[in-house]
C-alpha cells in the first residue's frame, strides 16, 4: 500500500487532505455538469465519475471499515463507484460510466462534502493508535485522488476534442517553445545499482511516501549507455513521419504494426492535418493551434514510442536506467509551482509540455520530471520480494502487473509534489491519450 511518517499529526494530514480535495473540485469548476457526464472511450471516465470515485475510496477503505456507527451516503453509489475492487463488492460496468445521469454533478459535489466532514470529524475521535493506523489509509487516498486529477484533466481533453467548435478547457495562452539544440548524448557508467525504495526507511532523504509497487529496494544491473539528454520534440517525429514512419513495418513489433493499422494511426494522438499538405495542427487543453516543432512530441503510445527508436537506430531505455539518471546532475524543462499565487497547483506550462529551452549541451540530462511521462522499454512486473498488501487495498497496483509497460518522470498535468524518482506509472502498450513521450538510449 504505502508508508507514511508516524510523526505525521493531525493538522497536517488533515490540510492536506482539505487542500488534495479542494483542487480536485477547483480542476472541474470550470465545466458544465454535461461536460462531467460524457465518456467518450472505455478509456476515459467522466469527470463527475471521477469526483466520486475518489470520494468512495474513503468511504470504502477509511470510513466503512474503522469509523464506528459510519453509515453510507448512499448504498447504489458503493455499486456505481467502485472502479475495480473485487473484494468491495460488485461495480457498475466501466464502459458505461457516461450512461450515469444521476446522481448529477451538483449530488456529487453533496457527496464529496459529507463524506469530507465525515473523515475529519473521524480523525478528530480517533485515539494515538488508531490515528497511526488509519493515517497511512488517509495517506494513500490523498495520492489515489491526486492519480484521479491527472486522469480527471486527461480524461476531459479527450471529452472535448470531440466538439466541434469549443474545445478548450482552459482559455491561457500557448507559449511559443525556444528552439532547442541539437541532442546530446550522456553516457552512463554500468553497474550494480539499488532500485527502489523499502517499506520502512530510516535515512534522511527518505521518499515519506510510496506505492506499494515502488518497493522493495533491490540490486540490478545495469550495462553502460548512453542516454538522451531531453526528450523527442515534435519537429524530429514530423521527420519520422515524413520518412514513412507510420507505413514502415520494419520499424514496429508485430502487435503494435497490428494496432497502428486497426486504429489508422499516421501521427499522435490529437494531432489533424486539416489541408493535404498544410501544417500539422495539435488539440490541447487550451484549444487547438499549430504543432509547435520545438515542444516535446506526446501522446504517443509504446507502439509508437518503440517504433521511432528502431527508426532512429536507438532503443528506449529501461525504467532502471531511467531511474539511476535521477542521481546525475539534471534539469527539468517544465516549472513547477504549488499554488501560492492561487491559482491550482499544477506545473505552469500552459496544462501542457515545454520546450527544453536554449540551454548548453552541458552534460545534464533535462526534462525528467513535469513534462511528459516517458515510455520505458521494461514491463510493469513486480519487484524482487513483492508482495500485495493484505485486504481490498492489495488491489490497487499488484493485480495489473501484466500486459503493461512502465512509463516514468510525470507530467505536465501530474499535481506538484506527486512525482518522484521511484515513481512507477503503467499503462498497456496500445494507449496514448495520457502525456506520454520518449526518450531515446543507445549502448
Amino acid at each position: 500500500m504505502t508508508t507514511v511518517e508516524s510523526s505525521v499529526g493531525f493538522d497536517a494530514l488533515v490540510a492536506r487532505l482539505g487542500a488534495t480535495r479542494a483542487l480536485t473540485e477547483s480542476l472541474a469548476e470550470p465545466l458544465s455538469a454535461a461536460d462531467q457526464t460524457v465518456q467518450s472511450m472505455p478509456d476515459v471516465s467522466p469527470t463527475k465519475w471521477h469526483r466520486a470515485h475518489t470520494t468512495w475510496f474513503f468511504e470504502a477503505f477509511v470510513l466503512e471499515p474503522h469509523a464506528a456507527g459510519y453509515r453510507r451516503y448512499d448504498d447504489n453509489y458503493f455499486y456505481l463507484f467502485n472502479s475495480y475492487y473485487e473484494a468491495v463488492g460488485d461495480r457498475y460496468p466501466r464502459v458505461h460510466r457516461g450512461m450515469v445521469t444521476r446522481p448529477g454533478a451538483e449530488e456529487v459535489g453533496r457527496y464529496r462534502r459529507a463524506v469530507d466532514q465525515a473523515v475529519v470529524s473521524f480523525l478528530a475521535s480517533c485515539s494515538a493508535d488508531q490515528f497511526e493506523f488509519v493515517a497511512p489509509l488517509i495517506e494513500l487516498g490523498i495520492n489515489h485522488e491526486q492519480q484521479h486529477q491527472e486522469l480527471l484533466l486527461m480524461d476531459i481533453k479527450h471529452v472535448l476534442t470531440n466538439n466541434l467548435f469549443d474545445t478548450a478547457y482552459d482559455q491561457r495562452p500557448h507559449r511559443p517553445a525556444a528552439e532547442v539544440k541539437p541532442m546530446a548524448w550522456i553516457e552512463r557508467p554500468g553497474g550494480i545499482i539499488d532500485i527502489g525504495v523499502d517499506q520502512f526507511d530510516t535515512q534522511p532523504d527518505a521518499v515519506r511516501f510510496h506505492f506499494d509497487n515502488e518497493g522493495p529496494r533491490h540490486q540490478t544491473l545495469v550495462e553502460p549507455h548512453h542516454l538522451a539528454d531531453r526528450l523527442v520534440t515534435c519537429g524530429e517525429w514530423l521527420e519520422f513521419m515524413a520518412d514513412g514512419g507510420y507505413d514502415e513495418p520494419r520499424h514496429w513489433l508485430s502487435d503494435g504494426w497490428y494496432t497502428r493499422g486497426s486504429e489508422g494511426w499516421t501521427a499522435p494522438e490529437y494531432w489533424s492535418q486539416p489541408e493535404p499538405d498544410g501544417p500539422w495542427q495539435i488539440h490541447t487543453l487550451t484549444g487547438s493551434r499549430d504543432v509547435d516543432p520545438n515542444e516535446p512530441v506526446c501522446h504517443v503510445s509504446f507502439y509508437e514510442a518503440d517504433a521511432y527508436a528502431n527508426w532512429a537506430g536507438m532503443r528506449l531505455p529501461t525504467e532502471f536506467e531511467w531511474e539511476s539518471a535521477t542521481g546525475a546532475p539534471h534539469t527539468n524543462g517544465a516549472e513547477l509551482h504549488d499554488g501560492s499565487d492561487g491559482s491550482p497547483p499544477v506545473p505552469a506550462s500552459a496544462l501542457h509540455p515545454v520546450g527544453v529551452g536554449v540551454g548548453d549541451n552541458d552534460g545534464r540530462i533535462r526534462q525528467l520530471f513535469g513534462d511528459c511521462w516517458e515510455w520505458t522499454a521494461s514491463a510493469y512486473r513486480p519487484y524482487p520480494r513483492y508482495r500485495a498488501p493484505e485486504g481490498a487495498v492489495g488491489e490497487y497496483n499488484g493485480k495489473f502487473m501484466i500486459n503493461t509497460m512502465v512509463l516514468r518522470g510525470g507530467s505536465a498535468l501530474t499535481p506538484a509534489g506527486h512525482v518522484r524518482p521511484t515513481y512507477r506509472n503503467f499503462f498497456p502498450p496500445r494507449t496514448r491519450w495520457h502525456l506520454s513521450g520518449v526518450r531515446l538510449a543507445k549502448d
